[in-house]
């Protein structure tokens, strides 16, 4: 599996089918980026297109193709706060399995605990929400996310145990607050 940073070299080099390669990596973690900002399931597909798109408008100014996945999340906070900003009413959050979220339990409980999760990962640090999305929205192997964020794979692995131990931590408070 080639790199971010060598997918990009392959884009800027003529070959833009390997910008496709980058789409299919980061598509899930761009859509959960997406729907934390506008809970808009139909509105989250259009944020994701326009986030590629600008991306790859922009990729010859990216400076460090190597940040390219915590760069492109950037891009999608943005597009979805433009959309919000276009589109001014609220419409309620409809999770379903396209988006690689499970849909609502019969008591509305997993529609909240989904949310709240979301809610947490979206405040991690920006190289740990990165490799925990790469690695459990997207479902690439620690060996997967390590090349394609251009670390090794003893820091992907201690990013995920630092990320793991801030969510726990985060979901701790939560519940001791209720």
């Amino acid at each position: 599996m080639q790199s971010d940073a060598e997918l990009i070299e392959s884009v800027l080099a003529g070959r833009e089918q390997a910008f496709e390669l980058l789409i299919k990596r980061y598509e899930q973690s761009v859509r959960a980026t997406a729907l934390h900002v506008v809970k808009d399931r139909h509105l989250v597909f259009d944020i994701a297109q326009e986030s590629f798109l600008r991306a790859y408008r922009q990729l010859g100014h990216l400076q460090q193709p190597a940040a390219f996945g915590a760069w492109l999340l950037r891009i999608t906070h943005r597009c979805a706060l433009d959309a919000l900003r276009r589109r001014p009413s609220e419409v309620p959050l409809e999770l379903d399995e396209s988006l690689g979220v499970a849909p609502e339990s019969r008591d509305g409980q997993l529609e909240e605990d989904k949310r709240e999760l979301l809610a947490a990962i979206m405040q991690l640090p920006a190289a740990e929400r990165q490799v925990v999305m790469l690695r459990y929205f997207d479902g690439h192997t620690v060996k997967e996310v390590a090349r394609i964020a251009g670390r090794s794979v003893g820091t992907v692995t201690k990013q995920l145990s630092r990320a793991h131990r801030r969510l726990r931590n985060m979901v701790k408070e939560l519940y001791d607050a209720s």
